[in-house]
């Protein structure tokens, strides 16, 4: 079962192309491909954009001929060696282009994460409302289960930022009887993230919105995770705001609060830039976190990440960039 606030005349406008498709016709597509899948046990692990550009630079990845080829590493494949059930729904929702030398490239991904598969953007993830799902999409879904235990159900979850919706999808999937809000600033992030928890068969609504705050309600689990790079293009999906990239982390984190219900859990994975040895991430938080009514967690999980991003200008002052988790615990429980 799923809800969404889009309505089912909506259109999916395509940023590359400029296409308008109805947005049933884009869910209805990209659900039948991720049942197709399935069913063939499709694998595809998404890295780093750094990994992703030098593995599809050999010189033999040129042209794919298999689906991982075109909705894992986006690669231009040769039509006639693909599945027709990929291809065909693929055109009706004009996520297909078919190039003048005959070849043919997916403008979305499937990945997966742990033993679910999700739909996101193609690579390169150029476009400003690009929908981004990487590595850090794995260790978020682990910080995810390790801190769900022990909620008390029915649980009402929020994914704030969703993107791909990995992180709510997640906490869904764990937690008994949760229903899921997806949040995000990008309707091409919530329409395929709504297409993600439909198809892993979560209970979900929909919502746009600029800050954790505009939701209504209170919560037992919000789950979030910010961009948190410098980015020149200012890209809704990577550019984290100033502190370096962390901006953002420190302001959804604290905008957060409020919406937990008594006992409830935010979850937050993000990263932060070290410089000159100082996590300007944490100093922030300690700073304006509130003194009493909730309890506070930070892990660092791994301790240089994105090392490839130090040699842009804006990073000049950073030591390394670090993936951190962040848990907090409103105090109490329910009446």
């Amino acid at each position: 079962m799923h809800s969404t606030d889009a309505k089912e005349h909506a259109v999916h406008s395509d940023t590359a192309t400029g296409a308008h498709v109805p947005a049933w016709l884009v869910r209805e597509a990209l659900l039948s491909i991720l049942a197709e899948l399935a069913q063939e046990g499709y694998d595809f692990t998404a890295p780093t954009p750094s990994t992703h550009a030098r593995v599809v630079a050999r010189p033999d990845r040129r042209i794919g001929r298999t689906v991982v080829d075109l909705l894992g590493w986006s690669l231009p494949c040769l039509p006639d060696e693909l599945p027709p059930a990929i291809l065909e729904p693929l055109e009706r929702a004009a996520l297909l282009e078919r190039r003048p030398d005959g070849l043919v490239m997916a403008r979305v991904r499937v990945s997966r994460v742990f033993h679910g598969l999700f739909v996101h953007s193609a690579y390169p993830t150029d476009a400003p409302d690009s929908v981004f799902l990487g590595p850090d999409s794995h260790r978020f879904a682990d910080y995810v289960l390790r801190h769900c235990d022990g909620v008390a159900a029915p649980a009402r979850v929020l994914d704030y930022g969703a993107g791909a919706g990995v992180g709510g999808i997640t906490a869904g999937l764990h937690l008994p009887d949760a229903t899921l809000t997806l949040a995000d600033v990008n309707p091409k992030a919530l329409q395929y993230a709504s297409v993600n928890a439909q198809f892993a068969g979560i209970e979900h609504c929909t919502c746009l919105a600029g800050t954790p705050g505009e939701m209504e309600g209170e919560f037992e689990v919000i789950v979030s995770h910010p961009p948190f790079m410098m980015d020149r293009g200012r890209r809704t999906y990577r550019d984290g705001g100033d502190l370096y990239g962390g901006r953002l982390s420190v302001d959804w984190t604290i905008a957060s609060l409020p919406k937990l219900a008594p006992g409830g859990r935010f979850i937050m994975h993000t990263g932060v830039s070290i410089v000159q040895g100082r996590d300007l991430v944490r100093e922030a938080l300690r700073m304006r976190m509130p003194v009493q009514g909730y309890a506070y967690e930070y892990e660092v999980l791994d301790t240089d990440i994105f090392g490839d991003e130090l040699e842009q200008e804006a990073y000049a002052e950073v030591d390394r960039i670090a993936a951190v988790g962040i848990c907090v615990t409103r105090l109490g429980g329910r009446p």
